[in-house]
């Protein structure tokens, strides 16, 4: 018998991210705030479309969760329309949040199902390009205390990822996404800043950007989301500002809850919540340049994507 999979949440990557489980034998049933948009979805990919706050989940073994943060998958748990009550109990559905949310939250959240017999997995992504939530590449961290739960949860989580990643017990993959952004954030930063200086000293940032690629300071943000979607004004990543601003403040969260007095997690937070301000909080978070070129006086040359030419990495 096919495995029954909900999901909730058909956003700008969720829904790429959802239209990887056809190639995996499951019955599926999709839902978003937007009730026009599941219809969409079910009308396109010949699965079913579930109200907000309806029973339509109630058959589900697994619950897929992929929402702008961890306070709307509480909600849609426990809020005025929760569905928890309509899920299977007794340890026979598995809610696996594939959400960029806090840690400690997401274990308060475990928590709170237990009582329903409800296993609770976080499970976010990355990826190492744009848009590969399109075709089933990315990178999924996994973080639970079940071994029973990953394992039902896996076969519609490897629809959607290249590579899965065992981190730990709940929370370990919210964990571990806030850190994964806080590194991007920080290389942005730091790219933003040599761009601005190098155009002072009137180097050229494409050039600039064919130098790191192939060197030791090569990283996501030179190889990928800067040189495809920043220097080239084509502003098209899909992840928006107020997002990578409400991570950062989750890994500053994280730090100061752990114990360790840096200041970089606090200035990175703070630099990019300036320049959301500046270039407003919808808009790609490549857009951010704009700000830096206004704090610096100057203006960071706009440059075509350069060929893909660069040595490919070893897991390539």
């Amino acid at each position: 018998m096919a495995q029954k999979v909900g999901y909730i949440g058909l956003g700008y990557a969720g829904w790429p991210l959802a239209a990887n489980l056809f190639k995996g034998d499951f019955d599926i049933y999709v839902s978003d705030a937007d009730y026009t948009r599941a219809q969409e979805f079910a009308k396109k990919h010949g699965c079913n479309a579930v109200k907000a706050g309806s029973d339509g989940f109630k058959d589900v073994d697994v619950l897929i969760t992929m929402l702008p943060n961890g306070d709307i998958v509480r909600d849609v748990l426990f809020g005025k329309q929760g569905i928890v009550h309509s899920l299977k109990k007794g340890k026979s559905t598995v809610v696996a949040d594939m959400s960029t949310a806090d840690a400690f939250n997401s274990i308060e959240l475990a928590k709170d199902l237990e009582p329903f017999g409800i296993d609770y997995l976080d499970a976010p992504i990355t990826q190492r390009k744009n848009h590969e939530t399109d075709v089933g590449k990315v990178t999924v961290m996994i973080g639970g205390n079940s071994d029973a739960a990953v394992e039902k949860a896996l076969p519609a989580l490897k629809t959607m990822a290249k590579y899965h990643f065992r981190m730990g017990k709940v929370g370990a993959g919210h964990a571990m996404k806030a850190m994964n952004n806080y590194i991007l954030a920080a290389s942005i930063c730091a790219l933003a800043d040599s761009f601005t200086v190098g155009a002072k000293f009137g180097l050229d940032p494409g050039t600039m950007l064919d130098v790191l690629n192939v060197g030791s300071g090569r990283a996501y943000a030179t190889e990928v989301n800067i040189r495809d979607e920043g220097l080239t004004r084509r502003y098209d990543s899909g992840f928006q500002m107020y997002l990578l601003v409400k991570d950062l403040a989750i890994n500053k969260h994280m730090v100061e809850k752990m114990g360790l007095d840096s200041p970089l997690p606090r200035t990175v937070h703070g630099l990019l919540k300036d320049a959301m301000d500046e270039v407003g909080p919808s808009v790609c978070h490549t857009q951010l340049l704009k700000a830096w070129e206004k704090w610096g006086n100057v203006e960071i040359k706009k440059t075509p994507q350069p060929p893909a030419e660069y040595a490919p990495l070893p897991w390539d």
